[in-house]
């Protein structure tokens, strides 16, 4: 079996594979002070927890965003499966070309994405990633990667929006009940919620233009990636778990070099 690890700056995802299906997946707050020790005994209980045998695992590659948290991780991983896992970076084979200005600019998960994405439809697509920031990446049809855009995140900007305006509340983020509010929670709702709905359909189409190619495929991951992908009819999918199976596809790619 395979394990998956993408380390972003909010969350941990980790995916145990079995051949090419994801058999099961955790999340947890990323946390820069974790020592060696204390993901090697939380990798166990999330084993124990779904009944996955540690010794089951014969490969694991790692995205991280993060990297005071990648030396911990590697170690617990050496420790509990005796295996070095495939750090995603340079020297990895990813089968696709990079031309970005400075290729190691580029964060290791947005690559993975590409990889994915690209990999399932063999065509221009565009990445939306919700995550800390929400980030677009664009893949022309012959698999190279263009670059992208980075914006504030919703979580982001949401805390933002309450921090810094003192009679705002902290509020649940989901779709209200219209665009023009009746009540404080809902305006802020609709900000948030139409808000990053305009950008992203804003973004893909300026990006769509500037690519010069057939419609892309535009692929929606991340963790608010349901909540905008199915209210946006420029988004073709979903795909919450689109960073763990790059990580399988990238592994994949490298092992017969090891």
């Amino acid at each position: 079996m395979f394990l998956a690890i993408d380390v972003g700056n909010t969350n941990i995802v980790f995916g145990v594979f079995d051949g090419g299906k994801l058999l099961t997946h955790w999340r947890v707050v990323t946390s820069r002070e974790r020592t060696a020790d204390e993901y090697r005994l939380l990798l166990k209980e999330l084993f124990a927890l779904d009944g996955v045998r540690v010794s089951s695992i014969d490969g694991i590659a790692v995205s991280c965003v993060v990297p005071p948290v990648i030396i911990s991780l590697e170690k617990a991983c050496e420790a509990l499966y005796s295996i070095k896992p495939v750090l995603i970076g340079p020297g990895i084979k990813t089968g696709i070309s990079i031309l970005y200005d400075n290729p190691r600019e580029v964060g290791a998960d947005r690559i993975v994405n590409a990889v994915a994405g690209y990999d399932k439809y063999r065509k221009s697509i565009i990445i939306v990633d919700f995550g800390t920031a929400t980030t677009f990446d664009c893949v022309s049809r012959r698999g190279e990667y263009l670059g992208g855009v980075i914006a504030p995140g919703i979580g982001i900007s949401l805390e933002a929006l309450f921090t810094h305006a003192s009679k705002l509340p902290r509020i649940e983020i989901t779709a209200p009940p219209g665009v023009i509010g009746t009540n404080t929670v809902n305006s802020m709702q609709s900000g948030i919620f139409y808000g990053y709905i305009a950008l992203v359909e804003g973004i893909i189409r300026l990006a769509t233009k500037e690519m010069g190619e057939d419609k892309p495929a535009v692929i929606a991951t991340g963790g608010f990636a349901e909540l905008i992908g199915s209210a946006s009819s420029l988004i073709d999918e979903v795909d919450e778990f689109l960073t763990l199976r790059g990580l399988k596809i990238i592994y994949d790619k490298n092992i017969a070099k090891r």
